[in-house]
């Protein structure tokens, strides 16, 4: 059974920082290509961040120079360390995993993140 479980979310005051975490079990976790999207209330879920097996990252427009992705194989987790947090940051935080070419995809559950004074 395949399961990504978010974890790291929270309340933080404009201009902090949060990192997000999320672990994977059930799959070949360093095969796959892994991200976190987000969705605010009313609007669509939009890519924030991926990182794919060989560590190329990609990044939204609105979050690049202030949150970072990362990897760690061995411990099947994928990070998203977010700086300089603004209001518009607020959205529930999802975790993604696919093997590019392959079926299916996987999502995690989402964990909230609220930024606000």
């Amino acid at each position: 059974q395949v399961q990504l479980v978010e974890s790291g979310g929270g309340l933080v005051q404009p201009g902090g920082s949060l990192r997000l975490s999320c672990a994977a079990s059930g799959i070949i976790f360093r095969f796959y290509t892994v991200g976190w999207y987000r969705q605010a209330p009313g609007k669509q879920r939009e890519l924030v961040a991926t990182i794919t097996k060989d560590r190329n990252t990609n990044y939204a427009d609105a979050v690049k120079g202030r949150f970072t992705i990362s990897r760690d194989n061995p411990k099947n987790t994928v990070y998203l360390q977010m700086n300089s947090l603004n209001p518009e940051d607020t959205a529930t935080y999802y975790c993604h995993a696919v093997w590019i070419g392959k079926t299916p995809d996987y999502w995690g559950q989402g964990t909230q993140v609220t930024v606000s004074s």
